[in-house]
């Protein structure tokens, strides 16, 4: 085993470890004060700590030795080709597969099926956020190639948002919002930002840290159009929701 790979893992202990404080300090004050829970269950939640320490700590750690270098690496590879209009699709192809591969969309999608009793299918839901993260990355490398400012992206998106939100139901606007957040999870945020500043590092004219990184913000604003429009047409078809 190659020691190197935890490397600065000490460290990366250390930002977990104040990240979940707060919670569990959190937890401990309802605990004394109100939930009152039997020992068994303090116990169970006692072992999810530590599980989720750990479950953060080594794969925050393998992003730090894998996804990150290995994703800008792809994206100065796809950068560098001669056409590089082939960008656009392939953007929307690793953001649709992104998504697919999204613990957060992954337990939100098993929510909303859950909670509306499968009248919003968790496979619905999976292939409209996919759908919008695809799009989000598709813009994104149009962005870079053309170095349009983000602006023109954002203003004309979220007034196309809260234009939708009036022709939309209160089941879908709340899902909507909900969605732009989950999108923006843990393998959107190491895996295809590395890969997109890879991208705008050897395009010229591009600055990565303007191009690269705006695509996060792209990124919580596709998937909330992508699902009011989907409350819309849901609507039309002759879906009743609140």
């Amino acid at each position: 085993m190659n020691i190197q790979i935890f490397q600065g893992f000490q460290t990366v202990m250390l930002e977990v470890s104040i990240a979940l404080l707060p919670l569990l300090v959190f937890f401990a004050a309802f605990q004394i004060f109100l939930l009152k829970l039997p020992k068994q269950r303090v116990l169970q939640v006692g072992l999810g700590f530590i599980l989720t320490f750990f479950g953060l700590s080594f794969f925050i750690q393998g992003v730090h030795v894998g996804f990150m270098p290995i994703g800008t690496m792809i994206g100065e590879r796809l950068g560098s080709r001669d056409y590089k209009w082939v960008l656009i699709p392939i953007g929307f192809v690793l953001g649709f597969s992104a998504t697919f591969a999204e613990p957060a969309v992954s337990i939100m999608t098993d929510e909303v099926d859950q909670e509306t009793g499968g009248y919003i299918s968790r496979k619905m839901m999976l292939y409209t956020l996919s759908m919008g993260v695809g799009i989000s990355i598709a813009l994104s490398m149009l962005r870079i190639l053309t170095g349009w400012s983000l602006w023109y992206f954002i203003i004309p998106g979220y007034l196309l948002a809260f234009i939708l939100v009036f022709f939309s139901t209160q089941t879908f606007i709340g899902i909507a919002f909900d969605s732009g957040g989950v999108a923006t999870g843990p393998m959107t945020v190491t895996f295809l930002v590395a890969v997109t500043v890879g991208i705008s590092s050897v395009i010229k004219g591009s600055d990565p840290m303007t191009d690269g990184f705006g695509m996060i913000a792209l990124v919580a604003l596709t998937p909330i159009i992508a699902v009011l429009i989907l409350g819309i047409i849901f609507t039309k078809k002759g879906g009743k929701t609140k």
